[in-house]
């Protein structure tokens, strides 16, 4: 019996040992799975087999490689988006500081003209109404028949009393107009420090009272007394009740006897108003603060005021109370210089 050497039983025991093969290569080299690709001997060899299992074996080592390390970067990066940042939940979050790492100040607000402090000044004045009022009084002064200086007098004792009345409110109402946001208020805005007006108010008050006792003691008397009954009338439990009408027409009532008895220097004595013009002009001043009271009604309707305008107002209509009120001081105008020239400014001399 013949004996085959070794070398040809290894031989045999490897050719007829199966061929681990993987799908990757073989779709790498263009080949059906399982099967040998074009141009490659299909009987195995020692380097064909040698080479497709260790391509094999560092596929699935990639492939593990993948496996271990997707789930990682993926966590990594659900955490990086997910994960909230402490400090910002707790409202703590750092200042943006910008390139240079200082904190970022806010920008100052464009310089303004009426940002001054004469300016502010007078916006807080009121001076529409100032005008018109001085105005008023001036034309009624020249129609009396007073000279020329003494109307430059009561120009500027009523311009100045008409400030400090506007400087007043402004002052009462500076909460109020804070929570409703008026425009036009420097003091409710913060452009106008309180103290300031306040001390605006008591510069008025000291120059106030020498100028009006220069048209007369009887004159400054009465007009000093008409500023004192509108300034109390700004207190708020007399604005936002029925009667609110009440320091409007005493105050517009003094007028008469302010003129009447006005002169130069205190020097004329005068005489006192006629009751049917101080009572006409009592009518001039519940007009006026109808017309006044418009700009406000919205805002003292929230607060639950029920004063007259804003009663005329709710039933009314704003619009038609605007009307009403041109027409009434109208009215009232042309029936006071009526009365003025029928009966005259003044009665007899005292």
């Amino acid at each position: 019996m013949a004996t085959t050497p070794r070398w040809r039983d290894r031989l045999r025991r490897r050719a007829d040992a199966p061929v681990e093969t993987d799908p990757t290569p073989a779709a790498a080299s263009g080949g059906p799975s399982g099967s040998p690709s074009e141009g490659t001997p299909e009987g195995p060899s020692d380097s064909s087999t040698e080479g497709t299992s260790y391509a094999a074996r560092r596929a699935r080592q990639a492939e593990r490689d993948a496996a271990r390390e997707t789930p990682a970067d993926e966590q990594r990066t659900t955490t990086l988006v997910a994960e909230p940042d402490p400090d910002r939940a707790r409202g703590d979050e750092p200042p943006d500081t910008g390139a240079t790492g200082d904190t970022a100040e806010p920008d100052e607000p464009p310089f303004r003209l009426g940002d001054l402090l004469p300016f502010l000044l007078l916006r807080s004045a009121h001076p529409r109404q100032a005008v018109l009022t001085a105005a008023g009084l001036t034309v009624a002064a020249a129609l009396a028949g007073r000279p020329g200086r003494e109307l430059v007098l009561v120009l500027v004792t009523v311009l100045v009393g008409q400030a400090l009345l506007g400087w007043v409110n402004d002052l009462v109402d500076r909460e109020r107009d804070a929570r409703h946001a008026t425009p036009g208020k420097p003091v409710a805005d913060g452009r106008l420090d309180p103290g300031t007006l306040w001390f605006g108010c008591g510069v008025a008050v000291l120059v106030l009272v020498p100028l009006a006792i220069a048209n007369g003691l009887y004159a400054g008397v009465a007009y000093l007394a008409s500023v004192a009954i509108a300034a109390v009338g700004q207190w708020p439990r007399l604005r936002r009740g029925v009667l609110s009408w009440v320091p409007w027409a005493a105050a517009f009532a003094l007028y008469p006897a302010f003129l009447s008895y006005g002169g130069w220097g205190g020097q004329e004595r005068g005489a006192p108003p006629e009751v049917l013009v101080t009572v006409l002009a009592a009518v001039v001043g519940i007009g006026v603060h109808l017309l006044t009271a418009l700009w406000g009604l919205v805002a003292d309707n929230e607060d639950g005021w029920r004063y007259l305008p804003l009663r005329l107002g709710v039933r009314i209509g704003a619009a038609k109370l605007l009307w009403v009120g041109v027409a009434w001081v109208a009215l009232a105008l042309l029936a006071t210089a009526y009365a003025a020239s029928v009966v005259g400014l003044s009665q007899a001399p005292l």
